[in-house]
């Protein structure tokens, strides 16, 4: 889907009429919006609808005569199904045959790709939308070099390595000289033949046929030497001018970088390209993109990273991750996310970062002492000291037992011994909450007045650790320990002078 796409001048999406939108379609969708091309849907399947018939026509219009009106009404509540997800996707549609300005809505064709009805309507209309719309791009120059994209790449009983490529300029004829990217750099061998598909029914054992030229557009498998690492997903060319372009493209989509984030490791150049532009636009911080199989070095590398950028991790996109390795990153507490569909690899990373924060948040409420401002509310002063007993109101943050409390002096008045509501002892009190304290040390109307607005105290370690973990605190519990900080530097100031 991403090779394809990112080449595309348009586009027929082809959609299950009963099973509507899946993962691999939202993908196809963001492909065809991200490169801008346009696109008809093609509904397939419609012969699997409740009560259809086959009627041995091409044209979806005249089959939908031969239907049943219940058959009929069946296929328009499917084809509103697709209406209304394409709608959460941004696109406008509509069916075909009720779209009165292509430019605006998309067509939605319901066909069979079984019983063939409706790719009448498909050919006509992709024929037509590309003589509107892709006129300047309908004409080829037979003396231009040859321009595509590696699809696949793969070892042929008989013939080798093979790369099996779609041309969308030029011609490529046999012995030409082709320009293609390996990890290594930039790669050329000779064409030694070229085969398509046999469409012929002469002869249909044979699946390939050899030809001397193919025109763009057109896929072709390629034979020749030295094929071995070519990467899929990349461009190649007959041109030798555009060795420094294929160089560039490479140096930009594998790279290491000097800032930290994940490591993305893909199956092609595209796939990489994607990603890329997927998790910039999400502000996800990549270090390092490669393709290959993920290894142990890579784990090591995101391992590597975690004391300074925690969120660091692996991304893995249609690659194998062998049990090794998973071992390995078990035992490194490196998290390695997996997908085949790209968009679904930014989701699981967030997810994955929110469900890490808030591990993070809990163990860091475990551990240490949480930001509280509080106010000692007149007329609750029930026991003056050892310990002392009076009310309180939350005004911020989260009040516990064993917690220090100073005033807005910075001097510390005692330390909370326990936290009761109505009787019943409480493990923490919220903003908001008015509850009786008992505090020791603290001698009531001599150092704690009615009234007071107290503080809990945070020592230096405390407070560095609630500056790097922002992400752990609300908003208003920033600026709690912004103020805390404040009166403890006062203190400081004073003691000096």
């Amino acid at each position: 889907r991403q090779r394809g796409g990112s080449i595309s001048d348009i586009a027929v999406l082809v959609v299950d009429i009963k099973q509507g939108f899946q993962n691999q379609t939202i993908e196809a969708l963001k492909i065809l919006k991200r490169y801008k091309v346009p696109f008809i849907v093609a509904a397939n399947k419609v012969d699997t609808i409740e009560g259809w018939k086959d009627s041995k026509e091409k044209s979806i219009l005249f089959s939908m005569k031969k239907q049943s009106p219940l058959a009929i009404e069946r296929m328009d509540e499917l084809i509103y199904r697709i209406v209304t997800e394409l709608s959460k996707e941004g696109f406008d549609s509509e069916r075909f045959d009720r779209v009165g300005d292509f430019t605006k809505s998309i067509g939605i064709i319901p066909v069979s790709a079984k019983t063939r009805e409706g790719l009448a309507e498909l050919l006509l209309l992709l024929a037509g939308l590309s003589q509107k719309y892709l006129k300047n791009n309908l004409f080829i120059d037979d003396k231009e070099k040859a321009k595509g994209t590696v699809l696949e790449v793969k070892e042929v009983k008989g013939l080798g390595t093979v790369m099996d490529v779609i041309i969308y300029e030029g011609v490529l004829r046999k012995r030409d000289e082709i320009y293609f990217i390996k990890k290594e750099g930039v790669s050329s061998t000779k064409v030694r033949a070229l085969l398509q598909p046999n469409v012929s029914s002469n002869n249909p054992k044979e699946k390939y046929v050899n030809i001397d030229s193919a025109v763009a557009a057109a896929g072709v498998r390629i034979v020749a030497p030295d094929l071995e690492g070519a990467i899929p997903g990349a461009p190649f060319s007959s041109d030798a001018l555009s060795k420094d372009e294929l160089k560039g493209i490479l140096e930009g989509s594998i790279f290491e970088r000097e800032k930290e984030g994940v490591v993305i490791k893909a199956d092609s150049l595209g796939s990489i390209e994607a990603i890329n532009d997927l998790f910039e636009k999400n502000k996800i911080p990549i270090h390092k993109a490669d393709i290959g199989n993920v290894s142990k070095e890579d784990v090591m590398l995101a391992k590597s990273m975690q004391s300074s950028f925690p969120f660091s991790c692996i991304i893995a996109f249609n690659v194998k991750v062998s049990n090794e390795v998973k071992n390995i990153a078990k035992q490194e507490k490196v998290r390695i996310i997996e997908s085949d569909v790209i968009y679904k690899l930014e989701e699981l990373y967030k997810e994955w970062v929110e469900e890490k924060k808030e591990k993070e948040r809990k163990e860091a409420l475990i551990k240490s002492t949480f930001p509280a401002k509080i106010k000692a509310l007149p007329g609750f002063f029930f026991r003056i000291s050892k310990p002392a007993i009076f009310g309180i109101e939350v005004l911020a943050g989260k009040l516990r037992p064993g917690t220090k409390i100073m005033n807005k002096k910075g001097e510390i008045v005692g330390e909370v011994k326990s936290i009761q509501d109505k009787g019943n002892s409480l493990k923490e009190a919220k903003k908001g909450e008015k509850v009786a304290l008992s505090l020791d040390g603290a001698v009531l109307r001599k150092n704690v007045h009615e009234g007071d607005v107290l503080y809990t105290f945070l020592n230096d370690a405390e407070i560095e650790l609630w500056k790097s973990k922002p992400e752990l605190l609300e908003g208003e519990e920033k600026e709690l320990i912004d103020e805390i900080v404040k009166i403890k530097l006062k203190k400081r100031i004073e003691e000096k002078i």
